[in-house]
């Protein structure tokens, strides 16, 4: 009897499932066992070939070579792995090799992986696939023995490879035809183009944005307060100005008011649902402080390490039936930190059945994020691992307690004819609130939205009382511009391909045509901050100088997050067999055709900021500028100051400030970073260990400790014909 090949996505991976099938026996690049031999990739070991590896004639980048619309896209062996292909191929064509096992991640990109490889080993023996959930013993063992043949993933396989096609298709044509238009390095993707749009749109929204001055009245009736209202279908609250509100209020001070209507309604706040990766990333961001990839990485780790959670990369909030006796066990399982909350989660020891938790036809590849049955040593987590674990048991326990029953009350007040309207709202049962979040989330801004006008406890009036304005109170307030995007808030929008969605119904309907995948948004926002589009400042992510130039000059088709999201909607029907690749294909070939004419002849001229480029010959590397948000130009004062890799200069067309970052060490004087950059321009003035940095009417300077005299200074301005001033 032969051997059958396991083939595992990672070393880690691969060890572990050999352990659970008795695979004990070391090998080349593998584990053997009596039926078994597992063996692992590295991630991707094969991917497509660059287009000069196909024809020399696009080595040199060219118009006159543009389009690249290969109708197959060769498949090459990354180097840096070549090793392990070669081992892998040579089990898989092996004489004793009766068939293999696909072990990898079970999703679109794992898939692709264990093809490519299959692909360029030029195998053709039979194959299963391997689909777990859970890195657990008990899981990999339930899946061997509920192996499926690996065609039924053909449609995931030509999805994923529809995918990889389409993103090298539209990133190698754009990125070329954009790069020779604007003379200047510039990236372009299927992905993370729309996706940077989004920050641009936002950055707009706030620059664009301008204040307007509003005022609240709120009355004081004794036993409780009422804010003033408009009484439309659309209430609002706001007076113009301050004399309109001094006018309300000196009308209704001490004047009766009439209660016009008294009412308390039972209202039923649901639970949260379960976590995918994109709401476990968005509440790690908005509680812990994570970025998206951070998140996604210490989601991985207690999945494949620690066998503490399940599969990370799903897109479902649900759980199929069968897995109700696996969640009652879990919670049993948790650590005792946890089970003062388990009665409350199982009434009577069963697990409540609501369609909001459990739900076959909303689990797609996988089912949501939950831990699994195994008992956590949460002492061997790292602290990030430990708070993501968290949140996760949490968010378990929280969705099967039941709903927080309140009453609303809403009572309107009527002063001749003004009137007030007031909002109460007390707690009758906590319900699954009896599960509080270990991390306080932050304290939301003050605003006088009527959420925040809600009181407790209310008197118990009935419409026709009365009571008189005993005081007036008058705040003054300005409209906000939108938030700057967080990785939350972008992945929000990336789920519903740029819709501002808080609607988790709607939400729900927009998926499978968001931007990306949940598997890959964390590096597309990963990529743009690599690449000098987008940047990180605390929480926030803005959109650049550079990113904002771009989106520019793209035409809409590819900028339009709308679009995209029709691509990953094609997408998904590939996977289930309702769209025709090759149809997909076309779209994507006439795209990458349109984008390389609309750059050349279309595309409007614009002057991008230079690349610098550092370092000779070998290794020479091209470094994008990025603006330092917040200053101001200190030649010109109308442009910004942008940062390159030798030096600091103005984003305004003309201004020819320039400062060398090494142009005061000669002097004794520190190098120039972006930290003292942006502080000196701030304060136009710094003290520091050596002694005393100055901007002033056009020069920088150095002051050494105990001198009155600068040792060196340098004009602002530095001319290209005499190099550094």
């Amino acid at each position: 009897m032969g051997k059958i090949v396991v083939v595992a996505e990672k070393p880690s991976v691969g060890r572990d499932i050999a352990r659970v099938i008795g695979c004990r026996t070391s090998g080349d690049g593998c584990l053997i066992g009596e039926r078994y031999i597992v063996t692992w990739a590295i991630g991707h070991l094969v991917t497509l070939a660059e287009p000069d590896e196909m024809d020399p004639q696009y080595k040199k980048w060219s118009f006159a070579t543009l389009p690249i619309l290969p109708q197959e896209i060769p498949l090459k062996v990354i180097s840096a792995t070549r090793s392990q292909f070669s081992k892998i191929k040579k089990l898989m064509n092996d004489r004793e090799t009766d068939s293999l096992i696909c072990a990898t991640d079970a999703g679109r990109e794992g898939e692709l992986i264990f093809r490519y490889i299959y692909e360029k080993a030029g195998c053709r023996k039979p194959f299963d696939r391997l689909w777990i959930s859970s890195m657990t013993d008990e899981a990999i063992r339930e899946g061997f023995q509920a192996i499926r043949p690996g065609g039924d993933y053909d449609g995931l396989y030509e999805s994923a490879r529809c995918r990889s096609r389409a993103d090298w298709l539209v990133g190698m044509n754009a990125s070329r035809a954009f790069t020779l238009k604007y003379n200047t390095l510039l990236s372009v993707g299927r992905v993370q183009t729309p996706t940077l749009a989004i920050l641009v749109k936002r950055k707009k929204e706030i620059e664009e944005f301008r204040p307007e001055g509003y005022c609240t009245l709120t009355a004081d009736f004794g036993d409780y307060r009422g804010i003033l209202f408009s009484d439309k279908l659309d209430p609002d609250t706001h007076l113009k100005t301050r004399q309109d509100a001094e006018a309300a209020a000196a009308e209704v001070m001490g004047r009766e008011g009439r209660v016009t209507q008294a009412e308390t309604v039972r209202k039923h706040e649901l639970p949260p649902q379960l976590y995918d990766l994109t709401s476990l990333q968005r509440d790690a961001n908005r509680l812990l402080g994570f970025t998206a990839d951070k998140t996604l990485k210490t989601a991985q780790s207690l999945y494949e390490t620690h066998k503490a959670l399940t599969y990370p990369r799903t897109d479902s909030r649900y759980l199929p039936p069968d897995m109700i006796p696996r969640v009652v066990q879990t919670m049993k399982l948790l650590p005792e930190a946890y089970q003062s909350f388990v009665p409350g989660a199982l009434p009577g020891g069963k697990l409540p059945v609501t369609r909001r938790t459990i739900d076959a036809s909303k689990v797609t590849d996988h089912h949501a994020i939950l831990p699994t049955a195994k008992k956590a040593d949460m002492s061997r987590f790292t602290e990030d691992e430990r708070k993501l674990y968290d949140l996760v048991a949490r968010r378990m326990l929280a969705a099967f307690h039941p709903a927080c029953d309140y009453d609303a009350t809403r009572i309107v007040t009527a002063v001749g004819d003004r009137t007030f309207r007031t909002n109460g709202r007390v707690v009758v049962n906590n319900g699954w609130h009896d599960v509080p979040p270990m991390e306080k989330p932050p304290k939301p801004k003050k605003t006088s939205s009527p959420e925040e006008e809600e009181q407790g406890q209310l008197p118990a009036l009935q419409a026709g009382e009365r009571r008189t304005v005993r005081d007036t109170v008058i705040r003054e307030d300005q409209t906000k511009p939108p938030a700057p995007h967080t990785d939350a808030s972008l992945l929000a929008a990336m789920e519903t391909a740029g819709k501002d969605l808080d609607d988790e119904e709607l939400v729900r309907q927009m998926k499978g045509s968001g931007i990306g995948t949940p598997a890959t948004r964390a590096a597309i926002i990963e990529r743009l901050l690599k690449v000098g589009y987008a940047a990180r400042r605390g929480k926030t992510l803005n959109a650049t100088e550079k990113g904002v130039m771009l989106i520019d000059v793209m035409p809409q088709e590819i900028a339009s997050p709308e679009m995209t999201g029709r691509w990953e909607l094609a997408l998904h029907e590939i996977t289930d067999g309702k769209q025709d690749p090759e149809r997909f294909m076309d779209g994507i070939r006439k795209m990458s055709s349109f984008l390389v004419d609309y750059a050349r002849d279309r595309a409007k001229p614009l002057n991008f900021p230079e690349d610098v480029r550092r370092g000779r010959g070998k290794g020479k590397k091209s470094v994008p500028s990025a603006v330092l948000e917040g200053t101001v130009c200190p030649l010109c004062g109308k442009g910004k100051v942008r940062e390159t890799a030798l030096a600091f200069g103005c984003t305004e067309s003309g201004c020819k400030c320039t400062i060398w970052k090494d142009c005061l060490q000669r002097g004794g004087g520190p190098a120039l970073t972006t930290k003292i950059m942006t502080l000196l321009l701030e304060k136009k003035q710094l003290k520091g260990s050596t002694g005393i940095l100055m901007i002033r009417e056009g020069e920088i300077l150095f002051y050494p400790n105990g001198s009155e005299t600068p040792s060196v200074s340098r004009s602002l301005i530095y001319e290209k014909k005499t190099g550094r001033g």
